[in-house]
């Protein structure tokens, strides 16, 4: 990701000479900045012309030249740890202009006179992505240095570079990553992004937790998902999950990864798991079985499933509350007739799109209007033709015009201004209720849902009529 903040005005004498100009001074400068990054040579054509400061007609540009530059370098620095260093040369004047540290450190009243600065805890490739913003007022970001570019960021106070790093991490943002992020974000005072890796927690709970990425996160943030009231997972997943974190937790301390030892990383955090709510099969089959918990707690456990008098326990025995799901209706009113609505292995498909990120868990259907009947339905939800969910489930309609819920796997994640296809092939009952009256455009809550025909539809269904009349999500 590549983006320029300020734009260049430029004086154009005339048209063709402006394109002339504008084309070789581009090229110019993006080769003098490809070379720099990979070394600090000083022998390019542009620096051995006595006139070099002619070719590029911006001062942006001249700066450009010197960035990771040997050239009239007053101040070099060694960066990254010991065994992985290297050597970037720099401009204090260029750096103090950019950055309030390298002010104060250069021309403070405490600046101290080093030719060569050592700066252990920055890797090179996110110390260079932060001095190519200052030097050329561009911001180079990937995926596998961003956390590192953002804490050059903030370790040099470069706001703007630390902004831009924050909404890649928000773009790129998952279930896979959600909880290293939490972790990072919290660790970098961004409440902005903590917040939206809530959002992705608490409605990919299960995923989150079985991502890779959860057991490389500190204690602190691990007790703060544990005590996540809106966690949308089963209390089994969250036990397995403290249980492979506590695995992890024993090799980054050293220790043989037994039991014992794991119920030792874990401390009072596995009291924050509300293992009482978990379904008495699964406590049994696994809680029980762990050898987590002591033989007094698990008797003590299963005394509360069954007995009536309960005894006190050091676990939470209230359910979590999860998060309440929201409806989408797109249409005004429904109807059914003789000839409709008919089914035979024939897709019903609408397209939307959304204006925030939200979380589609499944559909609403229409069932069956000559009463009570079974529907085998199989559902998928695809973007720009790519499946990204699909399932095949029953559900029982009871002859009334309602909408029955049928739901995804995990909720699937769906970001704003991008158009999704919701498909639905249905096998039961030939005659069923159908929408009609359709809206285009749906408002629920904060979330605006817009929606448009799809050419997968096959059976009848479009914006104005047909099945698939509520979109299930959180947000």
């Amino acid at each position: 990701m590549a983006a320029e903040l300020f734009p260049t005005k430029k004086l154009v004498p005339s048209a063709s000479a402006s394109s002339t100009s504008s084309s070789s001074s581009s090229s110019s400068i993006q080769q003098h900045q490809q070379q720099n990054l990979t070394n600090n040579n000083t022998s390019s054509a542009a620096q051995r012309c006595c006139n070099w400061q002619g070719l590029f007609p911006t001062i942006r540009e001249r700066n450009s030249v010197m960035f990771n530059n040997e050239m009239m370098a007053d101040v070099h620095f060694v960066v990254g740890p010991p065994g992985g260093t290297q050597r970037v040369p720099g401009h204090k004047y260029v750096l103090a202009v950019g950055s309030s540290v390298f002010h104060a450190m250069f021309y403070g009243e405490l600046a101290e006179d080093q030719e060569e600065i050592r700066i252990p805890d920055v890797e090179p490739p996110s110390f260079l992505a932060m001095l190519k913003y200052i030097y050329c007022d561009e911001i180079d970001l990937c995926a596998d240095t961003v956390l590192a570019t953002l804490y050059a960021a903030k370790k040099y106070i470069v706001p703007h570079l630390a902004r831009a790093c924050v909404n890649f991490l928000e773009t790129s943002l998952s279930a896979k990553n959600a909880c290293v992020l939490l972790s990072q974000s919290c660790l970098f005072e961004e409440p902005d992004l903590t917040q939206r890796c809530w959002e992705v927690i608490d409605a990919q709970a299960e995923l989150a937790l079985r991502a890779e990425g959860f057991c490389d996160i500190d204690s602190q943030t691990l007790e703060s998902i544990l005590r996540r009231e809106t966690l949308n997972a089963k209390e089994m997943v969250v036990f397995e999950a403290a249980l492979n974190w506590a695995e992890a937790e024993c090799q980054r301390r050293d220790l043989a990864p037994t039991i014992e030892n794991r119920r030792l990383v874990l401390g009072k955090a596995i009291y924050l798991i509300r293992v009482p709510t978990m379904v008495l099969e699964d406590f049994a089959d696994g809680a029980a079985q762990s050898g987590v918990l002591t033989l007094n707690e698990t008797n003590d456990i299963f005394l509360w499933y069954t007995a009536a008098n309960k005894p006190e326990l050091l676990f939470c025995t209230k359910p979590r509350q999860g998060l309440a799901p929201q409806r989408c209706h797109r249409f005004q009113s429904c109807a059914y007739r003789s000839n409709q609505w008919r089914y035979r292995g024939r897709c019903d498909s609408i397209q939307f799109a959304v204006d925030k990120r939200v979380f589609i868990a499944g559909f609403g259907l229409y069932g069956s209007s000559c009463g009570s009947a079974e529907y085998s339905a199989k559902i998928e939800l695809k973007r720009q033709g790519v499946s990204m969910a699909q399932r095949v489930i029953k559900y029982f309609s009871d002859g009334s015009s309602s909408t029955f819920p049928v739901s995804f796997d995990y909720p699937v994640q769906i970001e704003p201004d991008t158009f999704y296809t919701a498909s639905a092939v249905l096998d039961g009952n030939e005659l069923s209720y159908f929408g009609q009256e359709g809206i285009t455009e749906v408002q629920c809550g904060k979330v605006t849902f817009q929606f448009q025909c799809s050419s997968d539809s096959t059976n009848g269904t479009g914006v104005q009529g047909g099945q698939i009349p509520e979109l299930i999500f959180y947000a």
